[in-house]
């Protein structure tokens, strides 16, 4: 059972039974666009997409007030890298939770932030919305978000 890493924890925290344990994984799969099939595969017979989603099922599972993603759509193609932004949309306003992603993906930043901040060996270079980033003339952001190879990245 792929979920079953978060077994141990979820059963300590909530003292919960077998089936209440998979009462839970099947909810939150479902939350995720996945069927209860998924609790008897083993990750190699997921695709890439299933796994993250897989992933983030396991995430919500305590039904947390703060979610860090770390690079959530890497290795996706461009319609499930967008499957994968709906969803993180979707666990934040259902959950209510703070949500921060640690993205090179420009599009998932478009999709998915309110606030960003660009960090270059360990120091804030901008921060501000997303529509601030779409209008700003910083030069490490401008570098970034226009994957140019000039400019104060150093390459």
């Amino acid at each position: 059972i792929i979920l079953i890493q978060r077994k141990m924890f979820i059963k300590k925290l909530y003292s919960l039974k077998k089936n209440e344990i998979k009462e839970l994984a099947s909810k939150k799969l479902k939350s995720v666009g996945l069927s209860d099939r998924i609790l008897e595969l083993y990750p190699a017979e997921l695709s890439g997409g299933m796994q993250k989603r897989v992933s983030l099922a396991r995430a919500i599972c305590t039904d947390p007030k703060i979610i860090f993603f770390d690079e959530p759509t890497t290795g996706l193609d461009p319609i499930m890298a967008n499957v994968i932004n709906d969803l993180i949309i979707k666990i934040r306003e259902e959950l209510g939770a703070t949500t921060i992603a640690i993205t090179h993906d420009m599009n998932s930043v478009r999709k998915i932030a309110k606030e960003v901040v660009l960090i270059h060996n360990g120091k804030i270079q901008w921060s501000g919305t997303k529509d601030e980033m779409e209008n700003t003339d910083n030069p490490y952001m401008v570098q970034f978000i226009n994957g140019l190879s000039f400019g104060p990245f150093e390459i």
